[in-house]
């Protein structure tokens, strides 16, 4: 049986450029915006486009130690994005697959990112308490995200 979850993250930053930061160039910025926790990231196939994909390396003790995950479906207009996970981050340990689908929506002031995670726990895998972590991890991901735009004004634009 798939689960999934949802979150919304308000952010300071135009949509296009926290998308570019966030979901675009994220394998280059990971490693310097999030140093404790992401060692090194870079494209292992493709360009960029649909069907690439990316590995993130973490830095030890961290919950795993890579995730490789695929892009899936790319809208850089609209600021939406899709991709599942193929290696690493629990799978196989925590899930059975996992995926997620990132908008970006414009706001007065900034942006509303919104995130829906879907995936098959295996059995026995607490869900909340995953679900939780899932949550925390994005909203980090954002989070370091504006930090690094706000004090960076010419960086992704």
């Amino acid at each position: 049986m798939s689960s999934s979850w949802t979150t919304e993250i308000e952010v300071t930053v135009p949509a296009p450029r926290l998308f570019k930061a966030a979901i675009l160039d994220w394998h280059n910025l990971a490693p310097k915006v999030s140093s404790g926790k992401v060692v090194s990231a870079a494209p292992v196939e493709g360009n960029g486009g649909v069907g690439s994909i990316r590995q993130f390396n973490f830095a030890s003790g961290g919950p795993f130690t890579l995730i490789k995950e695929r892009l899936d479906f790319l809208d850089v207009e609209k600021c939406e994005a899709k991709s599942t996970l193929v290696e690493g981050g629990g799978l196989g340990t925590y899930v059975e697959s996992a995926s997620t689908h990132i908008k970006v929506e414009p706001k007065a002031g900034g942006s509303v990112v919104k995130v829906t995670g879907t995936y098959k726990p295996l059995p026995g895998v607490n869900v909340a308490e995953e679900t939780e972590k899932a949550k925390a991890a994005f909203g980090g991901v954002i989070k370091a995200c504006e930090a690094y735009l706000v004090a960076n004004p010419d960086a992704c634009n």
